[in-house]
């Protein structure tokens, strides 16, 4: 349920901007409105090619050097990946577009999709 409100909560920014090209694209009749809209839904389609179906790209902002990740979605239900999500939001807002910037060390999302990894490896014997 948690992971489901959490899910939800991240959905919330790109509804409301859906809702907003929506409107505007009623209000004015079509025309240049769709063009934007469909502009604007092509652009976010666009994945970086190191980012597989089922996945999401997230960075560790803290520490020496960003480090991008790549991270399977099933890791929204990881109660630990949860709370760096609420640090994100808390220090960074929902407004964050494209690779999520998630205020921590890089060994701690890495310890984290470890871990999961060998919980999930352990369940699958």
């Amino acid at each position: 349920m948690e992971a489901s409100l959490a899910r939800a909560t991240m959905l919330k920014p790109f509804i409301r901007k859906l809702k907003r090209v929506l409107l505007l694209s009623a209000s004015r009749g079509g025309g240049v409105s769709e063009i934007r809209f469909d502009e604007e839904m092509e652009a976010a389609k666009m994945v970086p090619g190191d980012v597989k179906k089922g996945h999401f790209a997230v960075t560790a902002t803290k520490g020496e050097e960003p480090k991008r990740f790549i991270v399977e979605l099933y890791h929204l239900t990881d109660p630990a990946f949860l709370s760096l999500l609420e640090q994100a939001e808390e220090e960074y807002g929902l407004q964050q577009e494209g690779v999520l910037a998630v205020p921590c060390r890089p060994e701690e999302i890495q310890k984290i999709l470890e871990n999961r990894r060998m919980r999930r490896a352990s369940t699958e014997w």
